[in-house]
């Protein structure tokens, strides 16, 4: 999924073409304007691409600027201080945010778009390991006397040092696999390459026969002839492991966050309707994830409705 970082969509080249619902139908097509911008979490970005590509289509001229920044960058960058309407996220929004979102006259609303497996990566080359612990993970990658060489997690792996790549620490994917994996938030080992284009580490761990990753779903799908997916104790991520949650503690719910002040705007509101219908829709399963269903779907549309109707 060779998304750039930075979309406009007036000028986006042609992405595939998925089925997609229809608007709501309250809007003239012809007439509607204006801009939404969009940043925020990396894993969400290439669903939110191709809602807005679609959107855009119909309703030309909104334009629909995107930007992978990850979850916390975007929350502390653009949409607390009022730069963005949507904010993606791959994690819910923390108190902390919320305040300061609050101090700037800014209140945020939930939606959940669909459900992600954080997938482990190596190298095709690597042939020693296939499944791996999250006793395993948490040896690799704690801020604390962490494992340096293959072999100090398993005496059968080469004595070789690891080579390690996941998101920064304004990621909500890093926030989320170090709660889960290490037992505390933001608590991670610091001697990793760290980055917030997912294609990135696509590229390193393809590279070297002695690295690891880690990232959403959608980008190991899209790349599997050059990342190898572990299974995490015995249990390999897919949409239907996810969807079951059997593939714990990686899978996770991922949202978008609207600006309640933004949602006055025509061009959000009709947007946000549009992208609400689509997540339960195959869109979801044809990017990497597992999509909500129809009556979750419904009752976020439900409810956005109502927070219409009371502006």
């Amino acid at each position: 999924m060779n998304f750039p970082k930075v979309i406009t969509l007036s000028l986006i080249i042609a992405m595939p073409v998925f089925a997609f619902a229809a608007g709501s139908g309250d809007v003239d097509e012809s007439c509607l304007t204006g801009s939404v911008k969009i940043a925020g979490s990396s894993t969400v970005y290439p669903i939110t691409v191709a809602v807005a590509e679609e959107f855009h289509r119909i309703h030309p001229r909104v334009e629909i600027p995107v930007q992978s920044t990850g979850t916390g960058g975007g929350f502390k960058n653009f949409f607390i201080p009022g730069k963005t309407d949507i904010n993606d996220a791959s994690r819910p929004i923390k108190n902390s945010e919320i305040e300061a979102a609050a101090a700037n006259g800014i209140e945020a609303i939930e939606i959940q778009v669909a459900i992600d497996a954080i997938t482990i990566v190596v190298s095709p080359q690597n042939d020693w390991v296939d499944d791996i612990t999250v006793d395993q993970l948490a040896q690799i990658w704690r801020p604390e006397d962490p494992a340096m060489m293959w072999n100090d997690v398993d005496p059968s792996w080469p004595a070789e040092p690891f080579e390690l790549y996941g998101p920064t620490s304004a990621s909500g994917t890093f926030d989320y696999f170090t709660d889960e994996i290490v037992g505390e938030e933001g608590a991670s080992r610091s001697d990793y390459q760290g980055t917030e284009q997912d294609n990135t580490i696509v590229q390193a761990v393809n590279g070297s026969a002695y690295s690891m990753g880690y990232f959403g779903m959608a980008y190991y799908l899209e790349n599997q002839s050059k990342v190898k997916a572990l299974e995490v104790d015995g249990v390999a991520p897919g949409i239907e492991t996810a969807k079951s949650g059997r593939y714990v503690p990686l899978s996770r719910p991922i949202f978008i966050y609207v600006s309640k002040k933004a949602l006055k705007k025509p061009e959000v509101q009709e947007f946000v309707r549009f992208y609400i219908k689509q997540t339960s829709t195959d869109l979801i399963k044809e990017i990497g994830y597992v999509p909500l269903t129809d009556s979750e779907m419904q009752a976020n549309l439900d409810r956005i409705e109502s927070i219409i109707n009371g502006l």
